[in-house]
């Protein structure tokens, strides 16, 4: 079975393409051009899609997506999943979190925490029964620079990318350094709970922004930015069984 799944974002659209559970493409689209998504996987035929989205699609746009395989399904609270959703407002819980969620518990079956660095930086936990047990949300990286500019009158807006001392050496350098130290020490403490309270624990660290860590730390987390779409297509794959 060839099976596309779609992650669309406020910006940009992610999508893979499997055989059965491989992944044997994948891409990035910026805007909402489902057109162009088409085009893109046509070549493979997929005959099922899982689409999760946090965009507002017009009709127009839905239709397309439903055209390119047999049969598409978008991801809502109410989808069967294999593992227990126990929010206590599903209908509230972002679908590429409950995704990413899947994604990483299916491929561990053990206790795992998984970090989103995005927009926001999001924590999710799955226990190793497989239920959902909630998560936090933290501004991200660029809201935290865009917050320090925002809500002051002098400081100035900071680029993630430059200087990094231990401390900083002038105004930049120390927005910098705060923002990227405190989110670095902001895991780490989440970490060092975590690890403490659960025994076999993994963490999967997805997103698009990436910290420095050391190396202790590094050795007990798995990088997977694609985690999202190989949730996707478990839950399709899940469905489809």
């Amino acid at each position: 079975m060839t099976s596309l799944a779609i992650d669309i974002g406020n910006t940009s659209m992610k999508y893979a393409v499997f055989n059965n559970q491989s992944m044997i493409h994948d891409g990035r689209i910026m805007g909402h051009d489902v057109e162009q998504l088409a085009y893109q996987v046509e070549e493979y035929h997929p005959t099922h899609a899982i689409v999760c989205t946090t965009a507002s699609l017009t009709e127009e746009q839905q239709t397309t997506l439903r055209q390119i395989t047999k049969q598409t399904m978008f991801l809502s609270h109410t989808t069967p999943i294999p593992i227990r959703n126990l929010y206590k407002t599903p209908e509230t819980l972002g679908m590429d979190r409950l995704a990413a969620a899947v994604g990483a518990y299916m491929q561990v079956k053990s206790n795992v925490l998984i970090i989103d660095m995005g927009t926001a930086i999001t924590y999710d936990f799955v226990d190793n029964e497989g239920n959902y047990r909630g998560g936090n949300i933290a501004p991200g990286m660029q809201m935290r620079l865009k917050a320090l500019h925002d809500y002051t009158a002098r400081l100035p807006l900071v680029k993630a990318e430059g200087a990094h001392p231990h401390l900083g050496e002038d105004t930049e350098t120390a927005i910098r350094c705060g923002v990227i130290d405190g989110i670095r020490y902001e895991i780490e403490g989440y970490l060092r709970q975590f690890f403490l309270k659960y025994h076999n624990l993994s963490v999967f660290f997805t997103g698009g922004d990436e910290l420095y860590f050391e190396d202790e730390i590094k050795k007990r987390i798995f990088a997977d930015k694609l985690l999202v779409l190989k949730g996707l297509n478990e839950i399709l794959s899940y469905n489809l069984k």
